[in-house]
């Protein structure tokens, strides 16, 4: 996993501090301290919803890496219309970083 601070200067990059904070759900002013390394609290809190938005998993089925956002969403709602899409759906319903696999009361399909 990379470092926190390095994806989210790449995120603020590519788009801009304002697209990002929004994405992560921070304000602004936030990413901007963080960025420039004067966030005045602890960065434990702002560190995991980076990680968790922007890191990256190694997606078993697909084998290639992708966001923990683009994980979530193969994994969120079985699709009816395009059968790899189907197949992908299946394999996250048991992979290890489909986050409602830590939830208790989960039913394995």
């Amino acid at each position: 996993m990379r470092d926190w601070l390095v994806l989210l200067s790449e995120e603020a990059s590519r788009t801009s501090i304002a697209a990002t904070a929004r994405r992560l759900g921070y304000s602004r002013t936030s990413v901007s301290l963080a960025l420039a390394g004067k966030y005045p609290g602890g960065t434990d809190k702002l560190a995991a919803k980076v990680l968790e938005t922007l890191g990256e998993v190694d997606c078993p089925h697909l084998g290639l890496p992708v966001t923990p956002d683009k994980c979530a969403s193969g994994a969120a709602k079985m699709p009816t219309s395009s059968p790899a899409a189907l197949r992908l759906w299946r394999t996250c319903q048991d992979c290890p970083y489909n986050p409602a696999n830590n939830q208790p009361g989960r039913r394995s399909v």
